[in-house]
């Protein structure tokens, strides 16, 4: 119940403007400040620090600077197997499986629709038609950076302005297509596996998205905004696999597509089961 009346109340709430004013704090560089949030959501959320390259409080600017912290080299190896697709993130796996007849699945008695996350475009939407999604949550306890499951070039880069509900397990349970609501940048890039879709979404008290190759991505007049990164493009962004391409200025949840018979989900994985950024994540279709 208590999950619920969360969730009704968030349909009444600024989102975007409790978000800005979230920012301005969270960006404050106030030491006594800065320092005793970061503390805080260390003890509360028991952040692991012993893989950051910088361990105390005192080390971050501001809360954001701690929040989209750096690993330790070789906190995240990668298999060996160079055609395996990884996590891109740190997180839990909310869902995953297949795409069936442009539906994804969100929570019991929930879905939305495929055309409608990418943001309208039907003629990219087919190229994932019948294929497989995953759904991961990044806590606030988690790593905040995302990262490419497998080496692929950049094709598309799609803002989809929107809502900013909470991503949580209880909203996401009680809130028809959050995902296909929430405001979110979709990333299409062509890979040996085919088209892959990263889609970081945003919610609540996220300040805001960045990408490695375009900076911080803002909303422009509340419309779709799509930038295409053809052939002609000098120079072609190619990312490898593990690499960085993103990140959150406070937690929320991304989103990975492939098309139909290109890759196949490992059966550990389940709803709600752990996973760290760059842990195998499926394998090539046969």
């Amino acid at each position: 119940m208590k999950e619920k009346l969360f969730a009704l109340t968030q349909y009444i709430l600024p989102h975007h403007l409790i978000s800005r004013a979230v920012h301005y704090f969270v960006e404050c560089e106030n030491p006594a400040f800065k320092n005793a949030l970061i503390n805080w959501i260390i003890k509360h959320y028991d952040v692991d620090m012993s893989e950051a390259q910088a361990e105390h409080a005192e080390s971050y600017k501001h809360f954001n600077d701690f929040f989209t912290r750096p690993l330790k080299e070789g906190a995240r190896p990668l298999p060996e197997q160079e055609d395996t697709v990884v996590s891109p993130a740190d997180g839990a796996i909310s869902q995953l499986g297949d795409i069936e007849y442009g539906r994804i699945f969100q929570a019991k008695g929930h879905d939305y629709s495929l055309i409608e996350l990418l943001g309208g475009d039907t003629d990219l939407a087919t190229e994932f038609m019948g294929g497989k999604f995953a759904t991961i949550y990044l806590s606030p306890r988690d790593y905040h950076r995302i990262h490419t499951p497998a080496a692929g070039t950049l094709r598309k880069m799609i803002h989809v302005p929107g809502r900013l509900f909470s991503v949580n397990k209880g909203t996401v349970e009680n809130v028809p297509g959050l995902f296909a609501r929430n405001e979110r940048v979709v990333s299409i890039f062509d890979t040996e596996h085919g088209p892959m879709a990263v889609i970081m979404v945003g919610a609540i008290n996220v300040a805001s998205i960045e990408t490695v190759w375009s900076g911080l991505v803002t909303p422009y007049r509340k419309q779709v905004r799509t930038t295409e990164y053809k052939e002609t493009t000098t120079p072609r962004i190619k990312l490898e696999r593990g690499e960085e391409m993103g990140r959150f200025k406070l937690g929320s949840t991304a989103i990975v597509l492939f098309g139909e018979d290109k890759v196949n989900w490992l059966e550990q994985w389940q709803p709600e089961s752990t996973i760290k950024m760059g842990q195998a994540l499926a394998t090539p279709a046969e």
